[in-house]
């Protein structure tokens, strides 16, 4: 059964603190947050000193997805800030390998995200270095949006390479865009550890019923 990160992307920002408790409570395994710089994605999100803020008020874990153009310039604040994974776009990192050992060398889990279009091979030479691939099923940038079945059939094929080379019980799979009732167990069909969910959960009136539902 996957776990639940709902992502505050979603959430009523006038009132932050309060949705994450009670998302917690309600049975979230974790908490996504969707940090975007308006240039890799159109959006304008959050940074590091929001993560700071709220960080107290997370008592799971602490996702912070980098959907940014220079993650390098940007791991150390986020981890400093309490982040327990960071996960940097494969299509924004000229060293990976760098990369990643440089998030690990601050004390986080590290993952790379892959774009709809884009082929997970390119993982190839840092298995030793990662902990996580998260695939995003939509195009990243907004909330809402419907999931890309293709995208989830290459989630399902990382899944089998996984297996084959020997690394699926140390890397987790991620998926993030259209999760909901319909598409989580289609996910959970092709091997997806973790659900990031948004307007699926926040958007619901009754938060432990809308994760039931995914579940």
């Amino acid at each position: 059964m996957p776990k639940i990160y709902p992502s505050i992307l979603s959430a009523d920002f006038g009132k932050l603190s309060e949705e994450i408790r009670n998302v917690e409570k309600s049975g979230a395994d974790g908490i996504h947050v969707d940090v975007m710089d308006g240039h890799f994605v159109p959006n304008l999100t959050l940074g590091a000193p929001i993560v700071k803020c709220i960080r107290k008020d997370v008592k799971t874990v602490m996702d912070c997805h980098l959907m940014v153009s220079n993650p390098d310039e940007r791991v150390e604040e986020f981890a400093k800030a309490g982040a327990d994974i960071i996960t940097v776009h494969i299509e924004t990192c000229n060293h990976l390998q760098k990369t990643l050992k440089s998030i690990r060398d601050l004390g986080c889990k590290a993952g790379v995200s892959l774009n709809p279009h884009t082929p997970f091979e390119g993982i190839k030479w840092v298995l030793d270095e990662l902990d996580m691939v998260l695939c995003m099923t939509v195009n990243p940038g907004f909330g809402g949006q419907s999931l890309i079945p293709a995208a989830l059939e290459k989630t399902a094929q990382l899944n089998s390479w996984l297996k084959e080379v020997g690394k699926r019980d140390q890397i987790s799979i991620q998926i993030d865009g259209g999760v909901n009732a319909k598409t989580a167990p289609l996910a959970a069909k092709a091997g997806v550890d973790i659900l990031v969910a948004g307007s699926a959960v926040f958007n619901q009136k009754d938060y432990k019923a809308a994760m039931d539902a995914l579940r």
